[in-house]
C-alpha cells in the first residue's frame, strides 16, 4: 500500500542521511519534498502541515545541525515523526477475561469490507485461545446474513443468525442468550451498512450501542477512500464513538493516505490492517514498522513472524544445515514454494527486506513461473527429487507431459536449481545480512523476475 510513498521518501532521505554536514537550506529542500510526497499520498492537508511543522521545528535544532552526524539524526526526527503520528505505540483491543462476555460492534459503510473482516477479526481471536461467535445484525443488505454465515463455516466459528428478524436489538439479546449457554467469551457483531452516513443507520446502531455496551466499537474503514476513510471515521466517532480502527485492503497499490491521516484526525488508533482475502489476513498495526517500512528500513520482525506462523523451527534448523553441505533437495524446493505462498504476496515480502522496498514492482514477479516450477516439480516421484541426478531424458519428458510444460522448461528448472544450491551454501556462510545485500540481492531480484542466473 505505501510503495509509492516509500519509494519517494527515501530517495529524499538518502540524499541527506549522506551528508556529512546539513543546512536549514537542506532541512527545508527535504521537508519541502516529503510534503510533497505526502500529499500526493493522499494524506490530510491539515496532517501534513502538523508533520512538517513539528519535524522542521526540531530538524532546526542545534543537536542536529551541530551533530557527529547530522544526516542519520535527521532521519531519525523524520522516523520518530512519522510513529507518532501513525499513533505511537501497537494497541490491543480492550477485552475481559474469558469468564465474561466481551463484545466488539463492527461499525462501517457498505462495501468497505465490515462483514469479512467481522470473520477475520474472529479467526484471529480463535488462534489466540477465545471462543468467538458471529452475530448476524446487518439486517438491511442482501445476503449479508447468509455471506456471514458462509464465513463462519469456513473460519470453523459458530454463527447466530435470524434471517426473519426486523430488530437488531432482538438478535443481539437472542445471541447474548445462546452465547452463554454456549460459553462464548467474544461477541463479534456484524452491524448494518449503508453507502452513505445516514440518520437511520446511525439510529440503529446507537440503540445496539446503548443494548450491548461494547467493549471495543470498531470502525471498518477502506484505505482505497484515501483521507475519505479519516472523514468517515471522524463522523462515526463523533455520532456513535469508536474506539478504534481497522483498514482493510491495505495490501492494495493505493497511496497511503488513510494510515497516515486516521490517528490525528480522530484521536482513535489503528489496532488493525486487513493484508489480503484470506482469513488469516488481518494483522496488528504497528505504527513503528509501518514507519520503518514508508522509510525504506523494511520490516524484519513482521517478516520473520509470518515465516514463523508456516515454518517449523525443527525444519528451518535441518533446512540449514541441507545448505551447508549442499543437501538441499528438489522436495525440500517444493516444501518451500508452498511454506512462502502461506506467507502471502511475495511483493509484500519483499517489501519487508531492507533496501528492497520499491526495488522489484507486482508486474516484476512472474507469477506464472513460479506456478509452473510447483507443477513441474510436483509431476515427479519422490526419488525424483530426494536425487535430481537421476532424471535423464525420459524423466524430463514424462515429467513435461505431466506438468503441462516442455522439456527444455525441465532441464531449465534443473539447471537453476544446480545454481541456487550453490547460492544457498554461500549464503548460509556469508549470514543473513550480507546475503541480502550484493550479489545475495540481485540473484533473488532475478529469480523472481523469472530470470536466470
Amino acid at each position: 500500500m505505501l510503495d509509492k510513498l516509500s519509494e519517494k521518501v527515501s530517495d529524499i532521505l538518502k540524499k541527506v542521511s549522506g551528508k556529512a554536514a546539513i543546512s536549514e537550506k537542506n532541512i527545508d529542500e527535504a521537508v519541502d519534498a516529503i510534503k510533497m510526497a505526502l500529499l500526493e499520498a493522499d494524506v490530510n492537508l491539515r496532517v501534513v502541515r502538523r508533520f512538517v511543522n513539528s519535524t522542521i521545528e526540531e530538524a532546526k535544532g542545534e543537536k542536529v545541525l551541530r551533530s557527529v552526524d547530522p544526516g542519520q539524526q535527521f532521519v531519525k526526527i523524520v522516523h520518530d515523526k512519522l510513529v507518532s503520528f501513525l499513533g505511537g505505540t501497537k494497541q490491543d483491543l480492550n477485552l475481559k477475561g474469558p469468564d465474561t462476555i466481551s463484545t466488539i460492534l463492527m461499525l462501517g459503510l457498505q462495501g468497505s469490507g465490515k462483514t469479512t473482516s467481522s470473520a477475520k477479526l474472529g479467526t484471529k481471536l480463535k488462534k489466540e485461545g477465545r471462543k468467538p461467535l458471529l452475530v448476524a445484525c446487518d439486517l438491511v443488505r442482501p445476503a449479508a446474513v447468509e455471506q456471514l454465515f458462509v464465513l463462519g463455516e469456513q473460519a470453523g466459528l459458530p454463527v447466530f443468525k435470524d434471517e426473519s428478524a426486523k430488530d437488531v436489538v432482538k438478535v443481539y439479546r437472542d445471541a447474548l442468550s445462546w452465547a452463554r449457554k454456549n460459553l462464548i467469551d467474544t461477541m463479534i457483531i456484524d452491524t448494518t451498512g449503508r453507502l452513505q452516513i445516514d440518520e437511520i443507520m446511525m439510529a440503529e446502531l446507537a440503540r445496539l450501542k446503548d443494548a450491548s455496551a461494547p467493549d471495543e466499537l470498531l470502525l471498518v474503514a477502506d484505505s482505497m477512500t484515501g483521507q475519505s476513510a479519516a472523514d468517515i471515521a471522524k463522523t462515526f466517532d463523533e455520532k456513535i464513538g469508536l474506539t478504534g480502527v481497522i483498514l482493510t485492503k491495505f495490501d492494495s497499490d493505493t497511496r497511503g493516505g488513510a494510515a497516515l491521516s486516521l490517528k490525528t484526525v480522530t484521536g482513535k488508533p489503528l489496532k488493525f490492517v486487513g493484508t489480503g482475502e484470506k482469513l488469516g489476513d488481518l494483522e496488528p498495526f504497528y505504527p513503528e514498522r509501518v514507519a520503518g517500512r514508508i522509510l525504506g528500513m523494511g520490516d524484519v520482525v513482521t517478516l520473520v513472524e509470518k515465516a514463523q506462523e508456516v515454518i517449523d523451527q525443527k525444519e528451518a534448523e535441518t533446512l540449514r544445515k541441507k545448505m551447508e553441505k549442499e543437501n538441499f533437495t528438489l522436495d525440500d524446493w517444493l516444501s518451500q514454494l508452498r511454506s512462502v505462498k502461506k506467507m502471502g504476496s511475495l511483493k509484500s515480502m519483499l517489501d519487508m527486506i531492507p533496501g528492497m522496498a520499491g526495488q522489484i514492482s507486482e508486474e516484476d514477479i512472474n507469477k506464472a513461473n513460479l506456478k509452473r516450477e510447483e507443477a513441474i516439480l510436483s509431476s515427479m516421484t519422490r526419488k525424483e527429487r530426494a536425487n535430481h541426478l537421476i532424471i535423464g531424458p525420459s524423466r524430463r519428458s514424462r515429467i513435461a507431459r505431466g506438468s503441462g510444460t516442455s522439456v527444455a522448461e525441465v532441464a531449465r528448472l534443473l539447471k537453476q536449481f544446480e545454481k541456487m544450491r550453490t547460492m544457498m551454501k554461500k549464503m548460509s556462510k556469508m549470514g543473513r545480512a550480507s546475503a541480502l545485500s550484493g550479489g545475495g540481492q540481485e540473484a533473488m531480484l532475478n529469480q523472481l523476475r523469472g530470470r536466470r542466473f
